[in-house]
This record gives structure tokens, sequence and C-alpha cells, in this order.
């Protein structure tokens, strides 16, 4: 699904292409289950990477002795995962140890690329910590109506009279209704549902492109992986907090977690986005986005502050009522139907154009970052931050060509979910 930003990307990191609807709709059924297999997390908080930064293991050994990690499988996930794109790096924590931190071509540390529609779980979760916050001013939380004068009086004359029955929970699970951009289908209770593609949001007009998107189905009915509906959550968020999505990101978790130059990409072109695109384009160094999973890892908390409501996060890796349809919750997808033989039910992630993806195992005490992206998805123009000098030597960078032994699709969604398996082998206790 491209936010506006990614008009000119392929979208072959989307949570949900058809093959990987149909892989869902199989295994819709299978009751929910949770892995239990580590301790619960060390009470460990990585300063800022300008003080000092995660901490480390010197060898394989200590890998092995105090991360819980085989070395030689953790290698093995970042040689699959360099041969999944153009730029790509690999950033993996267990227990509160960086264990593995490789990049190739454009992908660096203290980059900070386009993560396209990664940047979905960090509107999520900026919501979440909106509900907690100003209660009294949205009571019904994730149930609360919202294309009403008091949260999205810019909705106004309602194009879709249905629309006045969209919840913030259905906007935040992607059930609201809105057509699924570019062709991407729907779902309803397991079953795929071709849609045909409608005009999505415009860049140049983003809160009202987004707002007045088709929907496909009444709110509830149906999933569809739709950008307008993350973006308009947003737009609710501003309306509430005042403040605008970045701003409230950067007061409420950047600071407290503290991450180093961040910010969204506003700029493109000769055109500059009055605010932030809730459907994704956020861009963090890659133990940033480290720490941000961490905190999730931790039920919100970082150190002695409790950042983002637990139970929200809880949530954010099961069935909601908002979405029966497809394991999609909150923004994030999970593993709660076993859909990821690999993985534990417990897993829960966000994928970006490009190959992007952010994850987060709770019971093993895991969490790692995929970067990805083409070479626009660097384009330094994109933030207002310095950049590192590029490593360019991935600019020409083709894809293998399809043969019997290999499809070459390693860039979406198998790409994703592999390295995810991969990594998870690679945990020994």
């Amino acid at each position: 699904m491209p936010s506006a930003n990614e008009s000119t990307l392929p979208e072959n990191a989307n949570a949900f292409s058809r093959r990987s609807l149909l892989a869902s709709a199989a295994v819709l059924a299978v009751p929910a289950t949770t892995t239990t297999r580590s301790s619960k997390p060390a009470d460990y908080f990585p300063p800022p990477d300008s003080a000092g930064g995660w901490r480390t293991l010197p060898d394989a050994a200590a890998l092995r002795k105090r991360a819980g990690v085989d070395k030689t499988r953790l290698d093995q996930a970042w040689e699959f995962t360099r041969r999944c794109g153009q730029h790509m790096g690999l950033v993996v924590v267990r227990r509160g140890y960086l264990v593995l931190e490789q990049y190739e071509g454009r992908a660096q540390r203290n980059v900070n690329p386009d993560m396209a529609s990664t940047g979905k779980a960090f509107t999520s979760i900026a919501c979440g910590v909106m509900l907690n916050e100003f209660k009294d001013k949205i009571p019904g939380g994730l149930d609360e109506k919202v294309f009403t004068e008091k949260y999205l009086p810019e909705a106004f004359p309602l194009d879709d009279p249905r629309k006045a029955d969209i919840t913030l929970g259905q906007l935040l699970c992607m059930s609201a209704g809105y057509h699924g951009e570019g062709g991407s289908p729907g779902m309803v209770q397991g079953k795929v549902v071709p849609l045909t593609p409608v005009p999505g949001q415009d860049i140049r007009n983003l809160d009202q492109s987004s707002l007045r998107t088709p929907l496909w189905t009444a709110p509830g009915a149906g999933y569809s992986y739709s950008s307008p509906s993350p973006h308009i959550a947003s737009m609710v968020l501003r309306r509430v907090t005042g403040r605008e999505l970045q701003d409230y990101i950067d007061e409420r978790l950047a600071k407290p977690m503290g991450w180093g130059p961040w910010g969204y990409c506003l700029q493109r072109g000769d055109y500059r986005m009055p605010h932030a695109n809730g459907a994704g384009s956020i861009a963090l160094h890659s133990t940033d986005a480290l720490r941000f999973a961490y905190c999730l890892l931790h039920q919100g908390r970082w150190g002695n502050q409790q950042l983002i409501p637990a139970d929200y996060i809880a949530k954010c890796n099961q069935f909601l009522p908002y979405n029966s349809h497809s394991p999609f919750s909150l923004q994030f997808e999970h593993n709660a139907d076993g859909h990821i033989p690999g993985a534990p039910r417990d897993a829960f992630f966000k994928s970006g154009a490009g190959g992007f993806c952010l994850y987060v195992v709770p019971s093993l005490d895991l969490v790692l970052y995929k970067m990805g992206g083409s070479t626009g998805q660097y384009d330094p123009t994109f933030t207002d931050i310095p950049q590192p000098a590029p490593d360019t030597s991935h600019d020409n960078w083709q894809s293998p060509p399809r043969t019997p032994f290999f499809d070459g699709g390693l860039g979406g969604e198998d790409g994703l979910r592999r390295t995810l398996e991969m990594v998870c082998a690679s945990i020994i206790d």
C-alpha cells in the first residue's frame, strides 16, 4: 500500500497482498496461542547512542551464554536478508543486548530513510498514548465514532453517510471500510474479496483525499489495507491533542527514549507537506527504531516511565472486535493465527515499502529491525536532517532473475517473514 509519498514505489512489502491474504485465510480458524520460552525481559534500557548506546557482547561464546543466541544461525539470517533488496540492514536485540548489526549499501545506522508504511505503527502507538492522556476528550476510546464535527470537522458534509459509524478502532485496524489502494483486495471473515482500484491519498491534498476515499463496505464489515485510515486517525490525534503528530511523538516517545535526529519525510520536490502523513514515511536511525520496539517489548515502559499504556500494546498482537477478518490489529500484523509457522504466535510487526520491517517477539525477549528501500528512499532532501556520506555501491543493484528455485520475491512478504523465522531460529534458550 503506498502512502501518498510512496506512489512511485512498488508496494512489495504490503502486510497483505493477495498471496498473504490467501495464506492467512487458510489458517484464520486456528486458535491463538502464545509461546512462553523466555523469561521476563531484563530491566535494562539503553542510553542514547550519543552516550554509549546499546550494550553488546564480545564474541560467539558470550552471545550464546548471555543472550541465548547462536551466532552462526544469526549470521545466516543476515546472509539471507542482504540478498532481499538493494539497500539492506538488519539489527537485532535479544535480552537487551545488540547481538547483530549489519548494513549494506545506503543502509547505515545514522541515516534517516523513508521507512514507508512502517510509520503506521508509530501513528497507532501515538494514538494509544493520546487515548490514555486525553480520556476526557475522547471518552469512548477505540469505540469512539470519530466522523463528527468534534473530531473531524473537515469531513463535513459527509460524502457517504456510512462514515458516521466509523470508530477509531476500525481506522487503526483497517476495517473502517476504506478501499485498499492499488487494487489491494479486501477480506471478509478470512475470504478474499477482489477490489477495483480507486484514487487514494494525494500528497498535495493529504487530509481531504484521505477523508474522501470511497468505502468498499460498511464500517467493520471487512478488512482492506488502506492508507487513508491511519492518516485520518492522525487527524483525530491532531484535533484531540492540539499537537502535530511529529511533535506529539517527539515529546511523548522520542525524547524520553533518547532518539537521535529523526523526523518525517515532509519535503517532496517543490512541495512541503503541512502535516506528517499518519500512513507512513517516518525516518529514524536504526538503533532508535529498535528503542521504539524495545519499549513495546517492555509493555510501554522505559526506565521508570510508563510511556505507552500496557493495555494498548497488549491489543496489538491479537484479534480484536474491530477486525475479526484478518490478523491485523492496531496497525500491526500479528501471528496469533500461526500463519508464520517459524515464529511464536505472540510476534507482531509492521512492514513498509522497500522491505522495511520492525518486529517484536515478547516470548523470546526479542526485537529486530530490517532495513530496506530503493535508492530513492534514501533521498536526503526528504527531511531537514544532515545525512552521512552514502555508500553507493548498491545503487545499480538488480534483483536476481527468476529461476526454478527462486521466484524473485524475497523483497516482499516472503523475505520479511523469512527473516523473522531465521532470527527466531537462532534463539537457543
